[in-house]
């Protein structure tokens, strides 16, 4: 019996030995430090072998924990998924970085990638050349965006970060409204002169002070005009000459003075 135990013990113990050994080969990375899988990950991305890189970047989290390089993993990781196109990764990941590091001094750079993760630069006011409309996602997405990249402004003024994070909200901004305008358009060129009005509506009561405000306007007196509503149309027709008189669009000291989500100023 007792000889019978110690072969099936030392055959376990061959099993593991082995398993231990097969670990190693298949692992190139088992003998490295963690300075050097961090100088290969860098590499891989540099190349811009993503797909490549987030892989290392995870095992030096595992190797390097509790170490600010395992932060810096953790955020290089992120930007890594990110440019692979992996956004629902690369939000989750940047995520558990800011739980995880609350305190961390590249809090500012966690929010700011955060917000470029979910921005959409393909949303301008003549995306919808190409067709593409913006979804309820892409919708979402870029206010996701944009209230991260107002808490870069808010929490982080002085970062390096904060003056492009204005600079991108505003343009979230004043493309969602234009998207507004440009569905306004289309209904009035097919005659729902009603849709067009609540559309264009949408993007002045949303969006005040945003350059597409003045093309909703002119929808909305092109479409009460094509109902036959006079009264408001020329009220419409008005506010459009007192505020865009001069062709321009007024200065910020001139911009509609209501609030909406996305007012900072």
């Amino acid at each position: 019996m007792q000889r019978s135990f110690l072969s099936i013990a030392s055959a376990l113990l061959a099993a593991g030995v082995m398993t231990a050994c097969s670990s190693t080969k298949d692992d190139p990375t088992a003998k490295w430090t963690p300075e050097r899988i961090y100088t290969e990950a860098r590499d891989e991305a540099q190349s811009g072998a993503y797909d490549k890189a987030v892989p290392l970047f995870e095992k030096l989290e595992g190797r390097a924990a509790g170490t600010p390089l395992a932060q810096q993993a953790q955020l290089e990781k992120a930007y890594a998924q990110y440019k692979a196109g992996d956004k629902v990764q690369a939000v989750a990941t940047l995520d558990r970085f800011m739980k995880l590091h609350p305190a961390s001094p590249a809090m500012d750079y966690a929010l700011y990638l955060k917000g470029l993760v979910n921005f959409n630069d393909n949303l301008g006011m003549f995306a919808w050349l190409s067709r593409q409309d913006l979804s309820e996602r892409d919708q979402k997405a870029a206010k996701d965006s944009f209230e991260t990249f107002r808490e870069v402004v808010t929490r982080f003024p002085e970062s390096k970060y904060a003056e492009d994070s204005r600079q991108r909200m505003l343009y979230i901004v004043n493309s969602l409204a234009q998207y507004e305008v440009h569905v306004a358009r289309y209904y009035h060129s097919r005659g729902a002169h009603v849709a067009a009005i609540a559309r264009a509506q949408v993007a002045i009561r949303d969006y005040p002070g945003v350059p597409a405000v003045r093309d909703a306007m002119e929808v909305l007196v092109k479409s009460y005009d094509a109902l036959g509503m006079t009264q408001l149309r020329d009220d419409a027709q008005r506010v459009l000459t007192a505020t865009y008189g001069d062709g321009k669009t007024p200065p910020d000291g001139d911009a509609q003075k209501s609030k909406s989500w996305w007012q900072l100023w």
